[in-house]
């Protein structure tokens, strides 16, 4: 049983294309297994041109655009009414349809008032749901979890950790513990070769700070090889640990920096097939 989790946040947006939308059964997943209150975001991101800026014809074509985004939104937060209604999951469900700033601060401010919030996973960086992933994991001091397709319900018996002994990481730790205490076996995974790590924490004394809480667990560590890296490594650690999420925290660099180099937090954002925990 998981207990401390009440107050779960679900945040899907329409931008009026078709795909794939996992968030909500996933939520509502965790949502029967820990007895909590679900939240549910089917948001509409509404274009916004200055009228003095287009003529009567290309403002009719904007509102069109904005009442067809919204009835796609509406039908979204219907289709998560009913199915917590058949799940016996007490559920709250809105959908809110506003221009993206206000959008990101509606749900900055649920975030924040959440045990954690879920959202489906946006490999592409200037997507909508990309934004809200990075505004709750920078902004709400709150954990999410990010759910890549082929997840369509919470599976929490083998979880990974990736420690690097960082800040980062040891709140994500920290926020996971519920979920940490109910699983059947969690392994910490370092990885070694790209940082330094020998003034970091290592995860064999992590290891019993979380036994002393109940938690199962074994540690590993891994070195990179040649053409693999961190993202990669922990996936492949977490695909042999037949893991239900990995447990991360995350990072930001400067988009230039990210542009260039890349980053293990954008990486697994990208190109991750597990559940990510994440907290900053």
């Amino acid at each position: 049983m998981i207990e401390g989790i009440k107050s779960i946040l679900v945040a899907v947006t329409e931008e009026g294309q078709t795909e794939e939308n996992l968030a909500v059964g996933y939520g509502l997943s965790l949502a029967r297994q820990t007895n909590a209150h679900l939240t549910v975001q089917a948001a509409a991101s509404r274009f916004s041109v200055p009228y003095s800026m287009i003529d009567d014809f290309s403002g009719a074509i904007v509102a069109s655009e904005n009442r067809r985004i919204a009835g796609l939104a509406e039908k979204l937060a219907s289709d998560a009414r009913f199915a917590a209604n058949l799940a016996g999951v007490v559920s709250t469900v809105e959908s809110p349809q506003l221009i993206y700033s206000s959008l990101l601060q509606r749900f900055l401010d649920h975030a924040r008032i959440n045990d954690l919030s879920i959202l489906d996973a946006e490999p592409a960086t200037l997507a909508i749901d990309r934004g809200l992933i990075e505004t709750a994991l920078f902004e709400s001091g709150r954990p999410v979890l990010v759910v890549p397709p082929g997840h369509p319900g919470f599976s929490g018996e083998n979880i990974v950790i990736a420690w690097d002994g960082g800040a980062s990481a040891a709140r994500a730790v920290a926020d996971a513990l519920p979920f940490l205490r109910a699983a059947k076996a969690v392994e910490i995974v370092s990885v070694t070769g790209e940082k330094d790590l020998s003034n970091a924490v290592p995860g064999v004394e992590l290891a019993p700070h979380l036994a002393r809480h109940g938690v199962d667990v074994t540690v590993k560590t891994v070195a990179l090889g040649k053409g693999r890296d961190v993202a990669t490594a922990l996936q492949a650690e977490a695909a042999e640990f037949d893991a239900g999420f990995v447990v991360s925290g995350g990072y930001r660099h400067s988009r230039l920096r990210e542009w260039l180099l890349g980053g293990v937090t954008q990486s697994l954002l990208k190109n991750s097939k597990v559940p990510l925990f994440m907290c900053h």
